[in-house]
């Protein structure tokens, strides 16, 4: 998956401010300030981002500790075992068995998280839904008694005869918490850069403030960034609920062995 450095789009908003008089365009674009910002503190997790991607299937003869052949065909690669009843087998380690499945399964994997899947296009052709599944985390099954194509085409045009793509979203689905956590932080950029007192306008210089006989303190905000925060309530409660740790990137395992579907960046 190629890195990424913002979210997809602007999230959904449910301003609670007065934006009547306010430019749309600036509302757009602190709308998309307020998202970039939340997404990279909630740990760069969030979606749905949609991506298209061509999976590369490993051959099955690539890991083998050896191969049988017979007549000159081959026919493994076989692994020796012993079974419950004391007699030795061969078991077969080509094709997609599990572990937890009695037949074949045809299995490619999605990097994720998987939000749905739009599309699947085989030799140019749309397989329904129903031919198809997803299982965690990502695992595309084939359902419909058929497999998903051990090599394609990379060089020809996606769609075409001999290539096989995968069009899913990707990504945390943003639910009423998340909505209104960027909904507060818009507004209250909008009312700065409006003019107000808070926003981008914030004297971020004064940390107490003694006026006839009030005291106001204002928290450091030096200190509420370092922690990844933003000081507003809403905002910050989302955080600490789906970002206890403060984690800066979602947790990934990479293995030299394991290869991951292209996916084309240009044109």
């Amino acid at each position: 998956m190629p890195i990424q450095t913002g979210p997809c789009e602007a999230w959904p908003t449910e301003l609670c401010c007065d934006t009547s008089s306010a430019d749309p365009a600036a509302v757009e674009r602190w709308t998309l300030v307020a998202s970039q910002i939340l997404w990279g503190l909630s740990g760069r997790r969030y979606g749905p981002c949609l991506v298209t991607v061509r999976p590369c299937r490993r051959a099955c003869l690539e890991s083998a500790p050896f191969i049988s052949f017979q007549a000159g065909v081959t026919t493994g690669p076989w692994i020796p075992y012993i079974g419950a009843d004391g007699a030795w087998r061969n078991a077969s380690v080509c094709g997609c068995q599990s572990d937890c499945s009695c037949g074949e399964l045809c299995v490619v994997y999605l990097p994720g998280p998987v939000y749905d899947v739009t599309e699947v296009n085989v030799d140019g052709h749309v397989l329904p839904a129903g031919a198809y599944r997803v299982d965690a985390p990502g695992k595309l099954v084939r359902t419909d008694g058929g497999c998903w194509p051990d090599c394609q085409d990379m060089a020809a045009a996606p769609g075409q005869p001999g290539t096989f793509t995968v069009t899913y979203r990707w990504g945390l689905p943003l639910d009423e918490a998340a909505i209104a956590a960027v909904s507060e932080l818009t507004c209250h950029l909008l009312q700065g850069c409006g003019g107000g007192s808070c926003g981008c306008r914030a004297n971020r210089n004064i940390t107490r403030l003694s006026r006839q006989g009030v005291d106001l303190d204002f928290g450091d905000p030096t200190v509420i960034f370092k922690e990844g925060r933003t000081g507003l309530p809403l905002a910050d409660l989302w955080l600490s609920v789906v970002n206890p740790y403060r984690l800066t990137s979602p947790s990934r395992v990479y293995s030299p062995d394991f290869k991951r579907p292209r996916v084309q960046q240009w044109p």
